[in-house]
């Protein structure tokens, strides 16, 4: 649970300052922090707000709509764009920001449901290949567009070209600092994943 600071310390308008964020609260040595002023306080618990709130939403969206989770539509969507169907798992774990451990836990899945297919490359026989299956392209086909839908309404309905514009600067800025940081999973040099990996049960 996040602590909390006196009454006495209110920020603007807005409820209580939260001390691990601003500061208030907390001993001297810890002063030379660079604790968040009220405003870029409001701008991280907005931001926070969006980030817990808008994948359960993106989740529940394609669960009533289609069966599919959030992540299994990014793997499908991911598959589609191919012109074959077929992307290496390394490339597909760049391309959605996943770690090497989370992608194949739900292809393993994916493949039991009958989305995709996975065989060892023939490249090289090191890699693994990730294929669209026809139960897979049909659920893509199906799901896109109401997702669209929600995807139009909840985020670019509510702004402006220009405030669009912003919001993907902002995001590519923050991905970049995140990546940067050293602090991401194995995520953004993810390998392929092995051949040794059996077909899903």
């Amino acid at each position: 649970m996040e602590a909390h600071a006196t009454p006495a310390e209110p920020v603007a308008d807005a409820p209580v300052a939260n001390a691990a964020e601003t500061g208030v609260g907390t001993d001297s040595s810890a002063s030379q922090s660079r604790w968040l002023d009220p405003r870029e306080r409001e701008v991280w618990l907005a931001l926070r707000h969006l980030l817990w709130s808008l994948q359960p939403a993106v989740d529940r969206q394609l669960q009533r709509d289609s069966g599919l989770s959030g992540p299994e539509y990014s793997v499908l969507a991911t598959l589609s764009e191919d012109p074959q169907g077929m992307v290496r798992s390394g490339t597909a774990a760049r391309m959605l920001g996943w770690g090497r451990s989370r992608l194949s836990h739900l292809l393993r899945r994916m493949e039991a449901k009958g989305l995709i297919a996975r065989s060892c490359s023939p490249d090289d026989g090191r890699g693994q290949d990730i294929a669209l299956t026809s139960a897979g392209r049909s659920a893509i086909v199906e799901a896109a567009p109401g997702h669209v839908d929600f995807v139009r309404s909840v985020v670019f309905d509510p702004l402006s070209p220009e405030q669009q514009d912003a919001l993907r600067e902002a995001c590519h800025r923050i991905s970049a600092a995140i990546e940067s940081s050293g602090t991401c999973e194995a995520v953004c040099e993810a390998e392929d994943s092995g051949c040794d990996e059996g077909p899903a049960a």
